[in-house]
């Protein structure tokens, strides 16, 4: 076996942090065991969790400058908000990180030139035009389910409007995960056989 995926959350009896622990580091393509996670913040990580990566990657696709730039996170997950954190420190943002218990996230998002939101509570929580920072850059993570239609946390006809870039729901990020893990797949693969990838993500531009 070269890689192996645990379907979080797991059920109640058990614990989530114990049995991502007990994937071989190896073979971890979702990048959550404690060891991969901690060389993510030693910038050392061969295996990233997959939606944060692909968020990354499809920043610098479309050339969306990181470095310098206040990144605004509403998500503090251990599969998306904190691994994405990370990787945006990694890139020399400023990043803030807001959840349940932030004050006035509107305030906070306004300043922000990434935007980035993975509530997927649509009923409840909706990024509108009055939340993003005029030219800023918007990824939509959050998925719901609204009339049988799939949508993002963003209301993206009027956001499309303020921002300089948006991700749609379905699409955007969505794809990337699984492109993501198939990367980590071969990527388990060469760290087992003791092969060297001759193919970076980090070096792809647009057609």
């Amino acid at each position: 076996m070269t890689g192996i995926l645990l379907q979080l959350p797991v059920p109640n009896s058990l614990s989530d942090a114990a049995a991502v622990a007990s994937i071989a580091k190896e073979k971890d393509v979702d990048g959550l065991n404690p060891c991969n996670l901690g060389r993510l913040a030693s910038k050392d990580a061969k295996l990233v969790p997959c939606t944060p990566k692909g968020v990354i990657v499809l920043l610098k696709y479309y050339q969306v400058e990181i470095a310098g730039k206040h990144a605004v996170i509403i998500n503090r997950s251990k599969l998306v908000g904190r691994p994405l954190a990370q990787l945006l420190l990694n890139e020399d943002a400023t990043v803030t990180v807001c959840h349940s218990k932030t004050k006035e996230i509107g305030d906070i998002s306004r300043h922000a030139d990434i935007f980035i939101t993975g509530i997927g509570r649509r009923s409840e929580f909706t990024v509108g035009a009055n939340m993003i920072k005029p030219g800023a850059a918007v990824v939509d993570i959050g998925t719901s389910s609204v009339g049988g239609k799939l949508i993002g946390d963003v209301d993206y006809d009027n956001v499309i409007r303020l921002a300089s870039f948006v991700t749609p729901v379905p699409g955007g990020v969505g794809p990337l995960t699984v492109s993501m893990l198939l990367y980590n797949s071969l990527v388990t693969a060469s760290i087992q056989h003791n092969l060297e990838i001759g193919f970076r993500l980090d070096h792809l531009t647009p057609a």
